[in-house]
């Protein structure tokens, strides 16, 4: 199976099949017809010899610059190896083939001038598993994503590093190995690789996608932990959340009223004088909720700059145009990826409570303190919470926004930029730190569950009989931070939905 790429049309469960599944892609014949006519125009306006920024000029502050004609090639040629500037640990294979799959359907559209012969030299790098090492460190998002950008193009002319089959090695020997030409750049064809919001958008996408599976993963925990603290399930009747019809408050309420409606553990207190519980427990709709519909506006513009022509110049063979623009600017995708820090911090700092409430003697009488089995003897689960408390605290400092800073570049030409390839990498540490702030409250909640005498629902007795085959019930003290790595892994799987989707409609 192979994706066929537009331009325009891109999902992100396409771009999950061939990040995740390594499914392949080419090109639809009408795109390879509009690439084709795109860069017969540039070669056209090479001939007349004119005035065009990035194609007879230099760059940024060098735009008033003419380039001799003899001198293209090596230009393009520079731009690519003085951009790759990048430092810090590597993009993920994922991000990579994310970043490389989002810049080829910019290319797709025909409107950035690359020859068909160098996008589907790319396009052959992706399919057979050719990953650039790309720096994460080095973009202010404008132009676009410059320095990672340029460190993918760097593999595409035989330099930089590259990951393939496991290995990390030159370009050129990746190249050579997977029987790929080197590519030599030609007029507008560095630009046309380097200048764009794809990095950010690339990392974005599978935050995104991580985000949105820890929203249903959110309400499955929660539902956990409100079963063993014997909450009541009142504060998730639809009466309620039909009046304030958020949908995502509606949908995280339905999950939670699903979830402890067949509970035998929740029938058996179902009259006692418990009329409302603290607000990490009824109020998780409303928090868990807000964090959905967040992600719907998030999801919207990602989705959109996916098959945005984000590059500069942009080139329109039909009116006789190329136009410098602004579309590399990455506002859009900082704003997006500053909403899903703060708000994904969000999920982990109710999490955080609720196994306090698991913990604290003073805020339950009838689990042992700190849910140690030898209370005094034993600590428990005292310190997990403490590794809880800290990533919270982590994330709020994270949470900071990335996109309220800007900091000239470029001799003043690039007065303002978004920082939202810092945005987008701050969101997936916080993505991250919320997995571990869930896995500490799910051990908490499994082991609250063990010492209930009556079981919960068929739905979470599942869940915790499949937490147990990783993470045993606590005996005695014991060392946590395999228990918590191991189950994080778990969280950031499709494993946990799966389990519940048995059993009712996880929204």
């Amino acid at each position: 199976m192979s994706v066929i790429l537009t331009g325009n049309d891109l999902t992100l469960k396409d771009l999950s099949r061939i990040v995740y599944n390594r499914e392949g892609i080419k090109l639809h014949p009408n795109s390879i017809k509009k690439i084709v006519k795109c860069r017969n125009y540039v070669d056209k306006i090479i001939e007349e010899n004119r005035v065009v920024y990035g194609l007879t000029t230099g760059f940024g502050k060098f735009a008033n610059i003419r380039i001799p004609k003899e001198n293209i090639e090596e230009l393009q040629r520079n731009l690519i190896l003085s951009h790759a500037t990048g430092v810090g640990p590597n993009l993920s294979i994922e991000e990579t083939r994310a970043v490389m799959l989002l810049r080829i359907n910019v290319l797709v559209k025909g409107h950035s001038g690359i020859r068909l012969s160098t996008l589907q030299t790319l396009i052959e790098m992706l399919n057979k598993g050719i990953h650039p090492c790309i720096p994460e460190k080095g973009s202010v998002g404008a132009s676009g994503d410059l320095a990672p950008l340029s460190h993918l193009a760097l593999v595409l002319l035989g330099e930089g590093k590259a990951e393939y089959e496991g290995n990390i090695i030159s370009g050129s020997e990746a190249l050579k190995l997977a029987g790929i030409e080197p590519v030599i750049l030609k007029a507008k064809e560095g630009l046309a690789l380097n200048n764009g919001t794809q990095v950010m958008t690339g990392v974005g996408a599978l935050n995104l996608l991580r985000a949105e599976r820890l929203c249903q993963i959110a309400d499955v925990v929660a539902s956990m932990s409100i079963d063993a603290l014997m909450g009541t399930g009142s504060a998730f009747d639809a009466l309620i959340h039909d009046l304030r019809p958020h949908n995502g408050q509606k949908n995280s309420a339905k999950n939670l009223n699903s979830l402890l409606k067949e509970s035998d553990l929740n029938r058996s207190h179902k009259y006692c004088s418990n009329v409302q519980d603290a607000y990490s427990l009824r109020c998780t709709p409303q928090v868990n909720g807000a964090v959905r519909d967040a992600l719907k506006y998030i999801r919207n513009t990602i989705e959109i700059e996916m098959n945005s022509a984000t590059d500069n110049p942009l080139i329109f063979p039909d009116e006789d145009k190329v136009i410098s623009g602004g579309n590399f600017h990455g506002e859009p995708v900082a704003f997006a990826m500053d909403t899903m820090a703060f708000t994904i911090s969000e999920l982990a700092n109710i999490s955080d409570r609720r196994t306090e409430q698991l913990l604290n003697p003073a805020l339950n009488n009838d689990l042992h303190p700190f849910l140690a089995p030898r209370p005094g003897l034993d600590s428990g689960f005292m310190i997990a919470q403490v590794t809880s408390a800290a990533l919270v605290s982590e994330n709020k400092i994270l949470s900071h926004p990335s996109s309220v800073d800007s900091i000239p570049t470029s001799a003043n030409q690039e007065d303002h930029v978004s920082m939202g390839a810092i945005g987008a990498m701050k969101a997936r540490t916080i993505l991250d730190n919320v997995n571990i702030v869930f896995a500490i409250e799910l051990m908490a909640a499994c082991q609250a569950l063990d010492c209930r005498e009556i079981k919960s629902s068929p739905a979470i007795e599942a869940v915790k009989s499949e937490i147990r085959k990783t993470v045993k019930h606590l005996e005695q003290d014991r060392i946590m931070t395999d228990d918590i790595n191991n189950l994080t892994k778990i969280i950031d799987s499709d494993i946990i939905p799966e389990i519940v989707n048995q059993f009712i409609d996880l929204r």
